[in-house]
């Protein structure tokens, strides 16, 4: 369905100095630096996934998504999404996607969201019947019900951002690229907006690029991500993969009957803490396993409670960011 090769794309900016001097000088002649945001970018992405596209700041995610959406065009390379150049057959290809860019509005601000909505639909040439299914999908999917009549202005950023992926779905696109659609929402929006991409993903197929600085998004949506950085990509291929490569350590919390006698902490194991009615041992899984771990200690103490945590996805991403220094 995507297929991007050799895409890359760079600025000029101009140099300015400070001081009156140098601010004079500007006026008749400017130098500028060259930043190169992309550089050689290639991947295909098919038809159903949902990918997670990360990267630190600067890295050249959002330039690429407007590449991908048709807003920018490369300095060289290719793109072919549905068959279209997104820059160069941009009527017939925004048919098909829809586009969340978190801080940037799609909406009316001074109008009620439901006129936003219809405008959307004469613009896309919504027929009456579908657009009603599709609004009636939308407004209960995303508990809208409340803020349909009230203008775009009034209302909190988690309700705005929620009204902003219905407006890129009025239209039933095939692709929708969310650039930070989480951004600043409190846990309750954000879980409502995930299950709603998992929704529309699993019953209408709906192909999902994700860019965020998240990562709970990114392990609560995406299978796979493709991992930019400076310009490049660095890494491409599934979250499952980046778990056993990375994510060798888990931590395991033992609640037991009062005991005041030395514990011995297992091979393969580092101490984090003790009590007498509590340990927490950090477990290098890759040299011992967990369960090996609980039996060894409940041959030791008398066990009341056991729970075990997987490495947090965000340290995961950070040893891969610092494997390939970015």
């Amino acid at each position: 369905m995507i297929h991007i090769e050799g895409i890359s794309k760079s600025y000029k900016i101009a140099k300015r100095q400070t001081g009156l001097k140098q601010a004079v000088k500007a006026l008749f002649y400017r130098e500028h630096t060259t930043i190169e945001a992309l550089k050689d970018i290639s991947f295909s992405i098919n038809q159903g996934e949902i990918v997670g596209y990360i990267g630190p700041n600067g890295a050249g995610k959002s330039t690429t998504i407007k590449i991908m959406s048709g807003i920018l065009v490369p300095d060289t390379g290719t793109c072919q999404i549905m068959g279209c150049t997104p820059w160069k057959e941009r009527t017939k290809y925004v048919q098909h996607i829809g586009v969340v860019f978190g801080q940037r509005s799609q909406l009316w601000w001074d109008v009620p969201v439901m006129d936003s909505f219809e405008l959307l639909k004469d613009i896309y040439k919504v027929p009456h019947q579908e657009y009603q299914t599709t609004l009636k999908l939308l407004i209960e999917t995303l508990e809208l019900q409340e803020i349909m009549n009230s203008p775009v202005r009034q209302l909190s950023l988690g309700q705005r951002m929620r009204c902003e992926i219905a407006a890129s779905l009025i239209h039933s696109p095939e692709i929708l690229f969310l650039d930070e659609p989480t951004i600043g929402l409190d846990a309750v929006s954000k879980i409502a907006v995930r299950q709603f991409i998992k929704t529309i993903n699993q019953e209408k197929g709906v192909t999902v690029i994700l860019t965020t600085h998240d990562m709970n998004d990114i392990e609560a949506l995406a299978d796979r991500v493709i991992l930019i950085g400076k310009g490049s990509v660095f890494y491409d291929g599934h979250l499952e993969a980046l778990r056993k490569r990375f994510g060798t350590r888990k931590t395991i919390t033992v609640d037991y009957s009062q005991n005041t006698s030395p514990i011995s902490t297992p091979a393969g194991t580092e101490l984090l803490s003790w009590s007498p009615e509590r340990l927490v041992l950090r477990v290098e899984t890759d040299q011992t396993r967990t369960s090996n771990v609980i039996t060894e200690l409940s041959q030791q103490v008398d066990l009341t409670d056991v729970a075990i945590e997987t490495q947090p996805i965000e340290d995961i991403i950070v040893q891969l960011y610092k494997e390939y220094q970015i």
